[in-house]
C-alpha cells in the first residue's frame, strides 16, 4: 500500500495563492506519477496535475494551465501543487493521487490522500 497525506488547503480570496503539499509513504516503488484531482460541490471529481518521475513530464487541465504548477522531490516522495490567481470556480477538494505513469493522461491511479478543502471567496 501507498500512503497519501496532502497538506496546505484553506480559505483564499480570489486573485490570491495557495501551495499544496502531498507526501507519500509505503510501498512507493509503486508510484511512477503523482497528481492532483478535484472533487466541486455537485460536481464529479476532474483531474486538475500530474508529474512522472521519470523524466519530469507534467501535465494540466486546460482549467489551470498558467495559473497552477505542479512540482516534486523524488527522494522525499513529495509534489507540490503551487495554485496562484485562483477563480471561485476553484473551490473543490483537491486530492493527491498516484500510481502508474498514466496518470499524466489524466487517469486516476490507485491510491489516493484524504483530500484537503480549498474555498475561493470573490
Amino acid at each position: 500500500q501507498v500512503h497519501l497525506v496532502e497538506s496546505g488547503g484553506g480559505l483564499v480570496q480570489a486573485g490570491g495563492s495557495l501551495r499544496l503539499s502531498c507526501a507519500a509513504s509505503g510501498r512507493t516503488f509503486r508510484t511512477y506519477a503523482m497528481g492532483w484531482f478535484r472533487q466541486a460541490p455537485g460536481k464529479e471529481r476532474e483531474f486538475v496535475a500530474a508529474m512522472r518521475w521519470i523524466g519530469g513530464i507534467t501535465s494540466y487541465a486546460d482549467s489551470v494551465k498558467g495559473r497552477f504548477t505542479i512540482s516534486g522531490e523524488n527522494a522525499k516522495n513529495t509534489v507540490y501543487l503551487q495554485m496562484n490567481s485562483f477563480k471561485p470556480e476553484d473551490t473543490a477538494v483537491y486530492y493527491c493521487n498516484s500510481g502508474s505513469m498514466e496518470i499524466v493522461a489524466g487517469n486516476d491511479g490507485p491510491y489516493w490522500g484524504q483530500g484537503t478543502q480549498v474555498t475561493v471567496s470573490s
